[in-house]
């Protein structure tokens, strides 16, 4: 169910955006408006992000196997990174042709239609945004967070795009290639994000901080476990498979002792969906009885 309903995100994103940049595309060059043409690209960006998000959910949906024994999880950030790389490409492309634009003083033809495009893909744009965020709030899924943040700065985006429209009615031009730069620029910080979170995952960046002492913290409130030493963690995708080992009063039984880490390991992997698996070895401990 999980993977049928990221694909239905993904199939959604790419007509919605496919949409989107037809229109753009058409009023864009017909206008000369280099904000909406920069919009366009934008949105191409997107229908190559979603085809990405449906390919690599795809992929990280099988099961592990003999060669892949946790999983396919990683696939999500492979094509995160291909998609980072694509949008650095074109965050150049918007960028240097809105530069020339402003250089060479272009001026655009007002149209209504570039206000009813804006108010188009605001309206698109923000329905996709509200889909694809309950979607991650459920699934805690990457490619679905990239998305439905995309879908959110294209909101504002367009936004700005038919502020520089209205603005040519009193003859201020310039805001259109401003507008244009500002895109290119928004393009190339949402890459760099991207990037950079997908090569930590890829790299295997050890488990920050502050996830380590939410686990601590869950160990301490149980007071029947005295001592917790070589906690150790393997990146599994964006999860992490943890391992550590607790120190119990050597007078529990066998049974009573697993019965503490069964219900802790059980209680880590439920209020932290970060945690993939849960490894818990117990070592009684001799306590000395006060005369």
């Amino acid at each position: 169910m999980k993977y049928k309903e990221i694909k239905r995100a993904s199939i959604l994103g790419i007509l919605g955006n496919l949409f989107l940049l037809i229109i753009k595309t058409i009023i864009g060059f017909i206008s000369h408006s280099q904000a909406m043409i920069a919009d366009a690209f934008n949105s191409a960006g997107d229908i190559f992000s979603s085809i990405m998000t449906f390919i690599g959910n795809k992929i990280a949906s099988k099961p592990k196997d003999d060669d892949h024994d946790l999983g396919h999880g990683k696939a999500e950030y492979i094509y995160s990174l291909l998609i980072s790389v694509v949008m650095f490409l074109m965050a150049f492309q918007v960028f240097k042709g809105s530069l020339l634009s402003l250089v060479n003083k272009e001026k655009f033809i007002f149209s209504y239609y570039l206000v009813i495009v804006c108010v188009i893909t605001i309206l698109v744009k923000f329905s996709l945004f509200i889909y694809t965020n309950k979607l991650y709030k459920k699934y805690n899924n990457i490619l679905l967070n990239a998305n439905s943040k995309d879908h959110r700065n294209d909101c504002f985006i367009t936004t700005i795009n038919l502020i520089a429209c209205l603005c040519s009615l009193v003859n201020i031009y310039f805001v259109d290639g401003l507008v244009g730069l500002f895109i290119g620029l928004w393009i190339f910080a949402s890459a760099l994000k991207i990037f950079i979170e997908s090569y930590d995952i890829l790299m295997d960046k050890s488990i920050d901080k502050e996830t380590k002492d939410r686990v601590l913290a869950i160990v301490k409130k149980h007071d029947e476990i005295l001592k917790v030493n070589h906690f150790n963690a393997t990146p599994v995708g964006y999860q992490y498979q943890i391992s550590l080992t607790i120190f119990v009063d050597g007078n529990l039984s066998t049974f009573e002792s697993h019965d503490i880490a069964n219900k802790l390991e059980k209680e880590i992997d439920e209020e932290m969906p970060e945690i993939y698996l849960t490894v818990i070895h117990v070592n009684p401990m001799e306590i000395k009885k006060k005369k």
